[in-house]
C-alpha cells in the first residue's frame, strides 16, 4: 500500500528532505507539503511536483507527518492538527528541545511520536539524523522514520534521555566548525595569504580530515599524532591551544547548548 509523506512546515530543512525522499525514489504524488506562504507552497508544487495542501488536509490523508516548524512554534500547529489526527498516525517531530511527551499529551492517545534531530548538512545529503521513539512508536515506525531521513545522510538510534547531548554535539555542530573555518582563515590572512587560498586550504583539509576519520578506523588522537612530529610546527601550533584552553572552552560550549536545549523542552523559549 502507498504511503502519504506530509511535510509540515517546509523551511530549508524540509525542503532538503523533500529533494532527497525524491531522489531516494518516492514518488512527488504521494508527497505533501505545508507552508505558512501560498507562494513558497507553489514554489515547492513547480519545483518538485509535490501538492501543497492545509495543515488539516495533511493530517486528515498523510500516514506520517514531519514536523518541521520552529519550536515556538509547535503548539500551535499541534493545537490545529489534533481534532484531525487519529491515534495511529505516525508524527516525526523535527524541533530542537521538545520530547515526545509534549505531542503525546495533546494528540489522541496512543499515537506514536518519533523524535529527529538532524543537522543542515541535509542540504548537501551528509546529514547526521538522531531518532528516538516515543512512547507509543514501534520498531516498524523508528525503521520507516530511518528510511525517510536515511534519504538525506545518516541515522542514529539514542534513547530520548540522550538528545540533548545529540543536539549539543550533532545538531549544533556543524556551527562550530563552520567557526573555526572563519576563524582559520582569519589567521590565514594574517599570516599573509589571500582570503580565497587560505578559505580553500582549510576546507579542502577539513575534507580530508573528515574522510580520514569515518573512513580510517583510527582513533582521533592517533591520526593527531600522525601529523605530529617531534619539535615541528604542528606541536607547537596545539600547545598554543592548550595554553589557550581550547578544549575545555569546547567542553563548556556543548554543556552550555546542551542546556539550552533542556531549557527549550521546559517551555523557556526566551
Amino acid at each position: 500500500m502507498t504511503q502519504k509523506v506530509a511535510v509540515l512546515g517546509t523551511g530549508k530543512i524540509g525542503e532538503a528532505l523533500l529533494s532527497g525522499m525524491i531522489r531516494a525514489g518516492w514518488a512527488p504524488a504521494d508527497l505533501l507539503v505545508t507552508a505558512r506562504r501560498p507562494e513558497r507552497a507553489e514554489e515547492l508544487r513547480t519545483r518538485y511536483g509535490v501538492s501543497p495542501v492545509t495543515n488539516a488536509e495533511a493530517a486528515k490523508t498523510a500516514d506520517t507527518l514531519i514536523l518541521t516548524v520552529k519550536p515556538q512554534d509547535m503548539g500551535t500547529l499541534l493545537d490545529e492538527l489534533a481534532p484531525h489526527v487519529p491515534a495511529g498516525r505516525l508524527i516525526i517531530s523535527g524541533a530542537a528541545g521538545i520530547p515526545t511527551s509534549f505531542f503525546e499529551e495533546r494528540l489522541a492517545a496512543g499515537t506514536p511520536v518519533v523524535r529527529v534531530m538532524t543537522n543542515t548538512p541535509a542540504l548537501v545529503d551528509e546529514a547526521m539524523s538522531v531518532i528516538s521513539a516515543g512512547t507509543h512508536a514501534t520498531a516498524d515506525h523508528l525503521a520507516h522514520t530511518e528510511e525517510i531521513f536515511g534519504a538525506v545522510g545518516k541515522t542514529l538510534r539514542v534513547p530520548e534521555s540522550q538528545q540533548d547531548a545529540c543536539t549539543a554535539l550533532s545538531g549544533s555542530g556543524p556551527a562550530y566548525f563552520f567557526y573555526l573555518v572563519e576563524a582559520m582563515t582569519d589567521a590565514g590572512i594574517l599570516l599573509g595569504l589571500p582570503r580565497d587560498k587560505a578559505h580553500d586550504l582549510i576546507v579542502q583539509s577539513a575534507i580530508g580530515a573528515a574522510t580520514m576519520l569515518r573512513d580510517s578506523g583510527e582513533h582521533p588522537v592517533k591520526l593527531r599524532e600522525n601529523v605530529t612530529s617531534p619539535a615541528g610546527t604542528t606541536i607547537n601550533a596545539i600547545r598554543e591551544l592548550e595554553n589557550h584552553g581550547v578544549r575545555a572552552a569546547l567542553i563548556a560550549a556543548l554543556e552550555a547548548a546542551r542546556d539550552r536545549s533542556r531549557e527549550l523542552a521546559s517551555g523557556n523559549n526566551s
